[in-house]
């Protein structure tokens, strides 16, 4: 039996974080994506999907630093595939950090492979998700931020945005994953804001059994939720 959840307050959902600490927190949180192959869980589900006539489009929630929709631009354009994503986050720094990375890699608000990087809150009723359809949409560890009532709110509405597939990945809370983050966000990064809020999300988390339930209550029926490396799960889901 895995521990009861503990939904707590974590400091990169503070308003008054210093800058240079969130920065430093957006990379070391990045870097934890890369080593648990964030990007390429997505990509493996994505690949099959993607049309070579495009025009193939992406709404990212909560990108954050934007490394994983960035990892599938970059991995699109390397297939020779067309991807336009829009990225949206509620940090406006964390976006500026996203735009700039996205310079560095060539990939552009335009073209084959773009990204729009786009300010706003997910958990705005009104205002928050982008109208849409679009073909996909991903959610990558920000479900644990949310009750249960919210994140069955945002599944319904990520879901009647999405044409063909919506992805949603974020950490198995146990004991095992909790040992892999809390050891994981010491090694890998000297940010103090990771060494809290990485055990702080694994605490928070929702288990497979948990995500399931919380899928049904959201209508998404006939979704998926697998157990993916090192301590997360996905759900896929194709609307009928």
């Amino acid at each position: 039996m895995p521990p009861p959840r503990l939904l707590q307050s974590e400091w990169m959902d503070r308003d008054d974080l210093d800058p240079g600490l969130h920065r430093q927190a957006l990379r070391g949180l990045a870097r934890l994506n890369s080593v648990s192959l964030g990007a390429g869980m997505l990509w493996k589900a994505l690949r099959a999907e993607l049309s070579t006539e495009g025009p193939n489009t992406l709404l990212d929630v909560a990108t954050g630093s934007g490394d994983l929709p960035l990892g599938l631009a970059c991995r699109a354009r390397q297939n020779r595939l067309p991807l336009a994503v829009t990225a949206i986050d509620r940090a406006p720094l964390a976006l500026a950090e996203a735009e700039m990375a996205a310079r560095g890699l060539g990939i552009g608000v335009s073209g084959e492979q773009s990204i729009r990087w786009v300010n706003s809150d997910a958990l705005d009723d009104r205002n928050g998700l982008p109208a849409g359809p679009f073909d996909f949409v991903t959610c990558s560890l920000f479900l644990h931020h949310l009750t249960e009532e919210q994140a069955v709110r945002l599944l319904a509405a990520m879901a009647a945005r999405t044409r063909r597939l919506l992805l949603v990945n974020d950490l198995d809370r146990g004991y095992w994953g909790a040992f892999v983050v809390g050891l994981a966000s010491r090694c890998l990064t000297r940010s103090p804001v990771v060494w809290f809020d990485g055990p702080a999300s694994m605490g928070a988390a929702f288990t497979r059994p948990e995500a399931r339930e919380l899928a049904g209550q959201a209508g998404l029926h006939g979704a998926r939720v697998s157990w993916r490396w090192p301590c997360r799960w996905l759900l896929e889901y194709r609307p009928r």
